[in-house]
């Protein structure tokens, strides 16, 4: 099931104090990007990001994207824009 771009928008809306977050489409997908670095995407209307070191401390659930994909982390709490923010900085700073 390809993403709608309603939650495509939604996600960019809630990331926007980041201020560089740049979406590609990708096959009905979108990856992510934070100054220039692929962090994620949005995959069957879910934010996932890649798992590092650094966002383990989020506690996020593991998540394979699509059959054959490493497994990603699930961002479930996409209202509270401070926690999204957090699990993005830490994200990048493990890439």
């Amino acid at each position: 099931m390809a993403s709608s771009k309603e939650f495509k928008n939604y996600i960019l809306e809630q990331l926007r104090l980041l201020g560089s977050i740049d979406c590609r489409p990708m096959m009905g997908e979108f990856l992510l990007y934070y100054q220039g670095k692929l962090f994620g995407g949005i995959y069957d209307n879910r934010l996932l990001v890649k798992r590092t070191a650094t966002n383990e401390q989020f506690h996020l659930t593991a998540v394979v994207p699509y059959p054959n994909a490493k497994p990603m982390y699930m961002v479930d709490n996409l209202d509270d824009m401070e926690m999204l923010q957090q699990v993005i900085l830490a994200t990048s700073q493990g890439l």
